[in-house]
C-alpha cells in the first residue's frame, strides 16, 4: 500500500517529489561511492599493505617477484570474477559495465540499467584496483551510482523523463563524492550524462551532489583527494603558454582515446581467432601491468599519489615522460585485457604529468616569471581529462574547487577548450560517446540524429493484419525493427511514397504499411518531446 501511493505521487516524474527521489538517490549513491573506496583500500592494504595515498612508495620497495605477482594474482581473480559472471549471466560479454553504457541506457534505455550485472561490476572494479590495475575509481563510482539511481526509477516506476533524471543525480552524488567537488559532479550530471541544463532537472541534481560531498565530508574530512600546493600568483604570459599547454594535451589525450578505442578490439579478435576465452584475458594483462611496474611502480592501481607528487612538482622533467608513457600503456592494457575500471584517474595522472614537465621547460625559458610547474600540472590535469571526457566546465570547476584560485579555473578553461576542440575534431566525439557510438547510437550528432537511430518502423507504421504477402505488389519493403533513419532512406532512394512493412523472421509476411507521411510526422513527434526535455 505504502509503495502504491509513493508511485502514485512520483507518477508524472517531476516537482517535489523527484526532488525527493534526487535526495535519496545522492544518499545511496554517497555511500556507495564511499563502499567502494573502502573496499579497494582494502584490497590495496591486503595486497600491498599501504592504501592510495602511499601505494607508489611502497610498491617501490618490493622485491620484483612480488611486484609482478601481485598484479597477475590480480588479474587471475578478475578472470575467475568474469568467468563467474559469465555462468551466472552477470558479465555476459565476459566484461563489466561503465560510464558508456550509463550513457547508452540514459539514451536509449529509458534511464534504466540492469542492477544485478551493475552491482557485480562495482566489485570486480573494487578488487581490479585494489590489486594494481592501472585504470581510475570514478567510472566505476558512475556506473554504481547510476545503476542505484535506476533501482529507485524501477520501485517508484517513473517515467522515462524522470528515470533520465534521476541517473544524472547518481553519477552527480559519485563524482562530488569521489573528488569531494559537489559543484562539479553537478556539471558532470548536466555536461556527460544528460547532455542538457533543463531547468527541471536542476534541482534535483543539485541535491544529490551536495549531499555525496557531505556524505564525504564527514568520514574523509574536507580535504582534496589531491596534495595541491598553495597557487603563486600567474604572470601574463602563463596564460598563452596554457594555450600552448592545451594543445598539448589534445595530443596527449587523442593517443590515450585511439588505444582505448582500438587495443580491446585487438586482443579480442586475437583471442578469438586463438580460442582463448575472454574470460581469461585479465590474467596475461596482470602479467604484463606487473612488468611495467618493474619500470615504475608509480603506474599501479589509480595513481592518486603519483599525481599529487606531479602537482607538488617532486618530479624531474625525464622521469614526468617516462611516466606519460608507461602510464599510457599501462592505461590501455589494463582495459584491454578486460580489467575494470574508469580512465578519469588515469586522464588526470597523465595530464598531471605533462603539465609538470611542460612548467618545468617554460620555468626555463622565462625565469621566474612564472606560477612555476604546480600550476602548469592543474592545467594539464584538467586539459587532458576534460578533452577525454568530454567534459571541459567540469573538469574547470573540479580544478577550482581543488584550489579556490580562479587564475587557475581560468588558464584550464583556456586550455581544456582549446585541448577538447582538437581532440573532438579528431576522435568525433568523446571516448564515451564512442564507445556507446559502437552500438549503433551516434549521442555526438545530437538528439536530432538520435532520433533517427531509436526510434523503429513498428512504432509508426499502420498495421495490416489482414493483408497477405501474395497481395502485395513487388516493391521495397521495410522491417518492423528497422530503425527510422532506414525506412526514410529506403523511401527517399525508391522515390516511393509507401511501403510494406516484413517480420525480420520466418516467412517474413507483410504485417503493415509505412508511409512517408508518416515517418516525417514520428520524427517531428520525437523531436518535439525531446526538445521539451531538453528545455523546460
Amino acid at each position: 500500500m505504502v509503495i502504491r501511493l509513493i508511485r502514485h505521487a512520483f507518477a508524472d516524474g517531476r516537482g517535489p517529489a523527484l526532488w525527493l527521489l534526487g535526495l535519496l538517490a545522492g544518499i545511496l549513491a554517497g555511500y556507495a561511492t564511499l563502499g567502494l573506496r573502502i573496499i579497494i583500500s582494502q584490497v590495496e592494504t591486503l595486497a600491498f599493505g599501504v592504501t592510495e595515498e602511499e601505494l607508489a612508495t611502497a610498491a617501490g620497495q618490493l622485491p620484483a617477484w612480488l611486484l609482478v605477482l601481485i598484479p597477475l594474482t590480480t588479474g587471475a581473480l578478475v578472470a575467475l570474477l568474469l568467468w563467474l559472471g559469465q555462468r551466472l549471466n552477470l558479465t555476459p560479454e565476459s566484461r563489466v559495465l561503465g560510464v558508456g553504457d550509463l550513457l547508452e541506457a540514459r539514451a536509449v534505455k529509458n534511464g534504466l540499467m540492469p542492477i544485478a550485472p551493475g552491482l557485480y561490476s562495482a566489485l570486480v572494479s573494487a578488487i581490479s584496483l585494489g590489486g594494481g590495475a592501472s585504470a581510475g575509481r570514478e567510472g566505476p563510482a558512475v556506473h554504481l551510482g547510476g545503476t542505484i539511481a535506476a533501482l529507485l526509477s524501477r520501485l517508484t516506476r517513473l517515467p522515462p523523463r524522470g528515470s533520465r533524471i534521476l541517473l544524472a543525480c547518481g553519477a552527480a552524488a559519485a563524482v562530488s563524492a569521489s573528488f569531494n567537488a559537489p559543484v562539479a559532479g553537478a556539471l558532470f550530471a548536466f555536461e556527460v550524462v544528460l547532455g542538457h541544463y533543463a531547468l527541471r532537472s536542476i534541482a534535483p541534481v543539485a541535491v544529490a551532489s551536495v549531499v555525496g560531498a557531505v556524505i564525504v565530508r564527514h568520514y574523509f574530512g574536507q580535504d582534496p583527494v589531491f596534495g595541491v600546493p598553495d597557487m603563486l600568483g600567474a604572470h601574463l604570459w602563463d596564460f598563452p603558454a596554457a594555450a600552448a599547454l592545451g594543445l598539448a594535451a589534445a595530443g596527449l589525450a587523442i593517443a590515450l582515446d585511439r588505444g582505448l578505442l582500438t587495443v580491446p578490439g585487438l586482443v579480442q579478435s586475437h583471442a578469438e581467432r586463438w580460442r582463448i576465452p575472454l574470460w581469461i584475458l585479465p590474467l596475461p594483462g596482470g602479467l604484463l601491468i606487473g612488468l611495467l611496474a618493474l619500470i615504475a611502480p608509480e603506474i599501479l592501481g589509480v595513481g592518486y599519489e603519483a599525481t599529487s607528487n606531479a602537482l607538488n612538482a617532486e618530479y624531474g622533467f625525464g622521469f614526468l615522460i617516462g611516466l606519460i608513457a608507461l602510464k599510457l600503456l599501462a592505461t590501455i592494457l589494463t582495459i584491454g585485457f578486460r580489467f575494470s575500471g574508469g580512465v578519469f584517474s588515469p586522464s588526470l595522472y597523465l595530464g598531471a604529468m605533462l603539465g609538470s614537465a611542460f612548467g618545468l621547460v617554460w620555468a626555463m625559458m622565462v625565469g621566474d616569471q612564472t606560477a612555476g610547474p604546480a600550476f602548469f600540472a592543474l592545467i594539464g590535469m584538467g586539459a587532458v581529462a576534460g578533452a577525454v571526457l568530454g567534459a571541459p566546465l567540469s573538469t574547470t570547476l573540479i580544478v577550482f574547487e581543488l584550489t579556490q584560485s580562479y587564475e587557475a579555473a581560468v588558464a584550464v578553461l583556456v586550455a581544456v577548450s582549446l585541448a577538447t576542440v582538437a581532440t573532438q575534431s579528431v576522435i568525433g566525439g568523446s571516448l564515451f560517446q564512442k564507445q556507446v557510438q559502437r552500438k549503433g547510437y551516434d549521442l555526438a550528432g545530437g538528439s536530432s540524429r538520435l532520433i533517427l537511430q531509436m526510434v523503429r518502423v513498428r512504432s509508426f507504421m499502420m498495421p495490416l493484419d489482414d493483408w497477405s504477402q501474395d497481395e502485395m505488389p513487388e516493391t521495397a519493403c521495410v522491417f518492423e525493427d528497422d530503425t527510422l533513419g532506414r525506412a526514410l532512406g529506403v523511401l527517399d532512394a525508391e522515390e516511393l511514397e509507401g511501403a510494406p512493412v516484413r517480420r525480420r523472421h520466418g516467412d517474413q509476411a507483410v504485417i503493415g504499411w509505412v508511409t512517408k507521411a508518416d515517418a516525417h510526422a514520428a520524427y517531428a513527434k520525437a523531436l518535439k518531446d525531446a526538445h521539451e526535455e531538453e528545455h523546460h
